[in-house]
């Protein structure tokens, strides 16, 4: 068992903060910018206490004054907590004329949420002319704000400054904490081997500070207790956080690579890579695999692969909800997509789904009707893809490849592009046997060649719906299900190679020559 150094301490008292790496990272970044002069930093994040807890300690280490505005509470010490706050400093335009006028020297001013009183001109031209002041006092305005929403006056004079989620050793830490915390206010029972504490490390990463806290507090507050069953409470309160958050999706994937029929050449490829995300590859020199793209057929197995994937590296697979990014308020879907993109490497090793990727980005590829935000969102998207140091594998699937934009079918982007067509011969043999023994079928009974003539042209979807109505057929007439109830089931339904011929023709005579055929 291992100990989380519970102590016994006043209802509600801490320790003194202390930061570990993750958060130093924080405070050496912005030390940097405060110490090169920046007049004016932008924090666009959730976390405010996390934000003012990194500027305080950058101006205590570096000695600097330090002052907070809020619209509730006016201007006050930022160092000395206490209630005294500076007369008529509540309004902004009314704060920020007084800082003109009486900011000392070398000092640090966090406002937080300001962006939604800039509509307001008389503000707007006081933040702009203090900015324009703030040089020759060697001070820095920092604007902290849940949203990106600047004018573009401001963001031409402001640097903008990305906090880092909690890595491990930190979320350790406030699991420590929080489990000291609650045990300040009655007995705690802890219970966990190191691998338990791990465990429960690695499900909070990709959360805040404030999330992780509140998860601990969920899992504790009912029993009074944390133990290695707890860990599926932790990962139960992360999927619905994160789908709170609406762009990233935990994806529950029970689906193994030999429940999908063919696709011998991804198999193999997949198999060859299965290791390459570990510590252990990393330290023989193997460089992380990127991702893949798969093109194909609707149907065809592309959704099914991706969760087979993630069930045969026992990773966890997340979806990038690309449509939920577009969010109706200016530079809050460009926010959204930056959290999640930094979810994924904080999960990291962890692969993200990008599902139907063409129907997020299409506007990307021609004269966009959104004012360039699928254009700014989508580079964005390739930059990361591009410069990303930790081990995210993606697999993006598309059905119409005429709406990609071009630069996403670069070299270098995915490791490899695979056209996944219509299932042929044996694939189809596979795929009927397969959802036959789903169903609690013994392939032996039937007819499988007649099956497989019958269901020629027929996507994997297709090929299993049709398997599903005929037992419906079956079970309503009280019969033993057949082959000829499968062949009927088939003929009823035409498939999308038959209904939308010309499309199926286009994108296979577009992947010869430049995909890797799956099968």
């Amino acid at each position: 068992m291992i100990s989380l150094m519970i102590r016994s301490s006043p209802a509600g008292a801490l320790d003194p903060v202390s930061f570990p790496p993750m958060s130093r990272i924080d405070i050496d970044c912005f030390s940097r910018l405060l110490l090169a002069g920046h007049s004016c930093v932008h924090l666009a994040t959730y976390e405010e206490e996390h934000a003012l807890e990194v500027v305080r300690s950058a101006a205590s280490e570096h000695r600097r004054h330090m002052l907070i505005w809020s619209v509730t509470r006016g201007l006050r010490d930022g160092i000395v907590r206490d209630d005294a706050t500076i007369a008529d400093t509540a309004h902004p335009a009314g704060a920020l004329t007084h800082l003109a006028q009486h900011t000392p020297a070398k000092t640090v001013v966090a406002m937080l949420d300001l962006a939604a009183h800039l509509k307001d001109e008389r503000t707007l031209r006081s933040l702009r002319e203090l900015i324009q002041k703030l040089p020759e006092l060697e001070s820095t305005l920092v604007l902290i704000d849940g949203s990106d929403e600047l004018p573009a006056s401001v963001r031409g004079s402001a640097v903008r400054l990305d906090l880092t989620l909690p890595g491990a050793e930190e979320l350790e830490e406030i699991v420590r904490r929080t489990v000291q915390e609650i045990h300040s206010r009655g007995a705690v029972r802890v219970s966990l081997m190191k691998e338990d504490l791990a465990a429960i490390v690695q499900n909070l990463q990709g959360l805040t500070r404030y999330m992780a806290r509140q998860a601990i507090i969920d899992t504790i507050i009912d029993d009074r207790q944390l133990d290695a069953s707890d860990i599926k409470g932790i990962i139960a309160f992360k999927k619905r956080a994160l789908r709170s958050m609406g762009v990233l999706e935990p994806v529950e994937s029970f689906t193994t690579l030999d429940e999908i029929g063919g696709m011998r050449n991804l198999k193999a490829w997949l198999e060859l890579r299965e290791r390459a995300l570990s510590d252990e590859a990393v330290e023989f020199g193997v460089e992380p695999p990127r991702g893949v793209l798969m093109l194909g057929v609707q149907g065809a197995g592309k959704s099914l692969s991706a969760k087979a994937v993630a069930t045969a590296w026992k990773r966890p697979l997340m979806r990038l909800d690309v449509g939920a990014m577009f969010d109706r308020f200016i530079g809050e879907s460009e926010h959204r997509l930056r959290d999640a993109l930094r979810q994924a490497e904080m999960m990291a090793p962890v692969i993200l789904w990008i599902d139907e990727i063409e129907k997020g980005f299409a506007s990307a590829a021609s004269q966009s009707t959104d004012g360039g935000l699928s254009k700014r969102m989508f580079g964005s998207l390739l930059t990361w893809m591009q410069e990303r140091t930790r081990p995210v594998f993606i697999i993006a699937t598309a059905n119409d490849v005429s709406a990609l934009p071009p630069e996403l079918l670069r070299k270098g982007r995915f490791d490899e592009i695979f056209f996944i067509d219509l299932p042929g011969e044996e694939a189809r043999k596979q795929i009927v046997e397969i959802h036959l023994k789903k169903r609690q079928r013994d392939p032996e009974l039937f007819d499988i060649p007649a099956i497989v003539a019958a269901c020629e042209g027929y996507s994997g979807a297709e090929i299993e719906a049709a398997i599903k109505a005929s037992i419906y057929n079956a079970f309503a007439k009280s019969s033993l299900l057949s082959t000829h109830m499968v062949i009927e089931a088939l003929k009823t339904s035409p498939p999308l190679s038959v209904t939308m011929a010309e499309s199926v023709d286009g994108l296979r005579e577009w992947a010869e020559g430049r995909c890797v055929k799956a099968d």
